[in-house]
């Protein structure tokens, strides 16, 4: 949930400087947890100077006294907080949960609420297009949206709105004396209105039976093979202008607290609220104002942002449409961003499957509304630079419109005065929100570091996976303001001068020729050569702009976990499973076979291997596998016999099929996005899919991990 670079904080700059280690915070605030403690009180203890909750690393100089853990300020303790709520003791309040739980969620009481919690609010825009259509997407959405509209988080205050567009913009009526919907054009998409007030959006509970048959009706209304003229355009940024007005109507600024769903399925370049039409092919896009059109959909994100709204995205695309461009509108309003390249219902059903897959968490995970989160830290150290999807309200506060537990957020941090006198030093992150059923939270998670006076100490305790992960979002900000290669330079830089400094601090004569890492950094250099590597900020590999910009997105935008996912992939050998040291979860045997290093090396003939690439699992066959196995996990009498594609694990009724399934149903459940599986033969042309990923070997245009370390070597003589 909150983890830091460096494990003991360094007591000066002077020392964070000479480590060279890159010092910061990554947290996951509202990550799914299995127990979290829910405090009710009328009255939440806070510091009287800089409004820290108390928390489990305060002190307690007497029942009645309490000292800040951030800016030591001594404080009373209110006599309320002397009473334990769970064992109704007296005079002991170290013992209450505040004090015994580094994450805590408190019930917020009055004066946490500037106007009463607003419902839910959701509203769909899906592109229509011909091009859009023809994908079969619509159908999909259409299909999950109706099995789990019972699911979608909220009361009975819910209300829900839809509105499609490709060259004008649709607008659905659901008003109670109709008895089916009404469809209501707008054409003139220079000047958007809103056709009428009412019953554009409904209370969900009351106008369920509507809100059904619209979703039945939608693919049978938007069909690609219609009479009449074909419809090419896409009408977006009118879309969105009108769907901002539409919930400022539903009652006046920021009245309940929606969520836009833009379903995007655009080709060329997109002006901003007018017509376009689709550019076929790969020629070059007209030339536009990209900083006037990125202005734009930046401005419509803070304006949404100010009325509490986000913008989620979903991408479509098989051509180029700017991701970049058009994704400021969901990083600047708090949104959350999915893509599915080249999704065809027919021609890419593993696309169509993922998003089916994703839909169902999308559409049920729990959310928070009206969210704002404010980072603290001990006297002494500062905040200076924030990573994720937000708005940024102050120096250390961040306004996120909603948030869901699949978001993650990182920040930069500096020494400003020396920590000499001090032991430990605390951050603290607040997250206040309402939930879905309208009650307003405070979600607090607290973290306490040890003060380090020399380099070895620092050196000793790294969280490596943290450093990796700020790392890859500070290599994204780079790449943005700068370029690729330097980011790309950037990134070589962070890992040879924490290297040079650490051999500095050995005893002359232990060091003579090789790499000398700290234990803490063993897999800093693997972990810099998969960044290197990654679609994000590759070169010499033909990468499409949009795969490399939504790739830089999720790297900005995941929490620490799922990000490693997509960094480092995991190789395993799974022809050989059995439950002998695996994991029991809810009464069911999961497998634990070894990582395997990422080489070709690793692979065999005879052996059947898993790669774990986080957005994708592939299953490579060996054409000497064994036939039993092929038999009872595959399905199929023989290795020549497995068909191409083969997108699917049969579930069979023997133990071997089990394990297997055991452990794929397990690494998907272990991410928030589905990873569909592909079954890949050994002789087959997709094979490539699988050796492409093995970081470890040589390409054309990327060294081997031994050619890599080499040339570590001789950067650090």
């Amino acid at each position: 949930v909150f983890r830091s670079t460096l494990k003991s904080v360094p007591h000066t700059q002077n020392l964070l400087n000479k480590v060279k280690l890159p010092f910061g915070l990554v947290i996951h605030p509202f990550k799914d947890l299995s127990s979290l403690p829910v405090i009710s009180a009328g009255t939440i203890v806070r510091c009287k100077r800089c409004r820290t909750y108390i928390n489990p690393f305060v002190s307690f100089l007497q029942e009645r006294k309490w000292r800040c853990n951030m800016c030591f300020t001594v404080n009373d303790t209110a006599e309320e907080f002397l009473h334990h709520p769970v064992t109704k003791t007296y005079g002991e309040p170290h013992t209450r949960p505040e004090c015994t739980n580094s994450t805590i969620e408190f019930i917020a009481p009055q004066e946490y609420m500037l106007r009463p919690p607003q419902p839910a609010v959701y509203l769909f825009l899906m592109d229509v297009s011909h091009s859009a259509i023809e994908t079969g997407y619509l159908q999909i959405v259409c299909d999950s949206l109706l099995d789990h509209l019972d699911h979608l988080p909220g009361d009975s205050r819910t209300r829900i709105g839809f509105l499609t567009y490709n060259g004008t913009v649709h607008f659905y009526r659901m008003s109670e004396g109709l008895s089916q919907p009404q469809m209501i054009i707008v054409s003139d998409i220079d000047d958007m209105f809103i056709p009428t007030p009412e019953n554009l959006l409904v209370n969900l509970r009351e106008s369920k039976s509507l809100v059904q048959d619209l979703l039945h009706q939608l693919p049978r209304i938007h069909t690609s093979d219609a009479e009449g003229e074909i419809d090419t355009y896409s009408a977006l940024g009118a879309a969105l202008e009108v769907a901002k007005k539409l919930i400022g109507a539903s009652g006046g600024s920021g009245d309940g607290v929606p969520t836009i769903h833009p379903l995007h399925w655009p080709r060329g370049w997109l002006k901003v609220s007018w017509r376009t039409p689709m550019q076929g092919g790969w020629g070059k896009p007209p030339q536009a104002p990209s900083t006037q059109v990125r202005d734009y959909y930046k401005k419509l994100a803070l304006d949404c942002s100010a009325q509490q709204v986000a913008i989620d995205f979903f991408f479509f695309n098989s051509h180029y449409i700017d991701i970049a461009t058009l994704s400021c509108a969901s990083r600047f309003s708090a949104g959350d961003l999915h893509y599915y390249p080249s999704l065809h219902v027919v021609h890419n059903p593993l696309e169509a499957e993922r998003l089916s897959r994703d839909l169902e968490r999308y559409l049920s995970r729990k959310i928070g509304f009206e969210s704002v989160m404010r980072i603290r830290c001990t006297k002494g150290l500062a905040i200076h630079t924030f990573h994720g999807n937000f708005f940024v309200r102050s120096t250390d506060l961040l306004s996120l419109a909603n948030i869901n537990p699949d978001a993650g957020y990182a920040v930069n941090l500096s020494i400003e005065d020396p920590l000499t006198d001090m032991s430990a030093v605390c951050f603290q992150a607040a997250l206040l929100y309402t939930t879905s059923k309208g009650e307003r939270r405070i979600r607090v998670h607290t973290l306490c570091l040890p003060v380090a006076k020399t380099p070895a100490d620092v050196f000793n305790n790294v969280d490596c996976v943290a450093v990796v992960t700020l790392l890859s979002k500070m290599a994204v900000d780079r790449s943005v303001t700068a370029s690729i290669s330097d980011a790309r330079e950037a990134m070589m830089n962070a890992m040879v001068d924490p290297l040079k400094a650490y051999k500095e601090t050995l005893p002359q004569g232990m060091t003579t020729a090789g790499v000398y890492v700290p234990k803490s950094l063993s897999l800093l250099p693997l972990f810099i050569q998969c960044l290197l590597k990654h679609r994000a900020f590759r070169l010499g590999v033909s990468t499409r702009l949009d795969d490399r910009v939504f790739a830089m997105i999720s790297l900005k935008m995941q929490p620490a976990t799922y990000a490693m996912y997509d960094i480092h992939p995991d190789l395993y050998r799974v022809d050989d499973l059995h439950e002998e040291g695996g994991l029991t979860v809810s009464g069911r045997e999961i497998p634990q076979p070894n990582i395997l290093p990422l080489t070709a090396e690793s692979l065999s003939q005879s052996g059947v291997f898993l790669l774990d690439c986080g957005w994708r699992l592939y299953i490579l066959v060996g054409r000497l596998t064994p036939q039993s196995f092929i038999q009872d996990v595959l399905g199929v009498p023989q290795f020549s016999s497995i068909e191409e594609p083969m997108n699917s694990l049969p579930d069979l009724e023997n133990h071997a099929s089990e394990l297997l399934h055991s452990f794929v149903d397990w690494l998907q459940d272990s991410r928030p996005h589905h990873a569909p599986v592909s079954i890949i033969r050994d002789d087959s042309r997709d094979r490539h899919l699988v050796l492409s990923r093995l970081v470890q070997d040589r390409t054309e245009s990327s060294m081997s991990t031994t050619e890599f370390l080499i040339n570590l070597q001789q950067k650090l003589t």
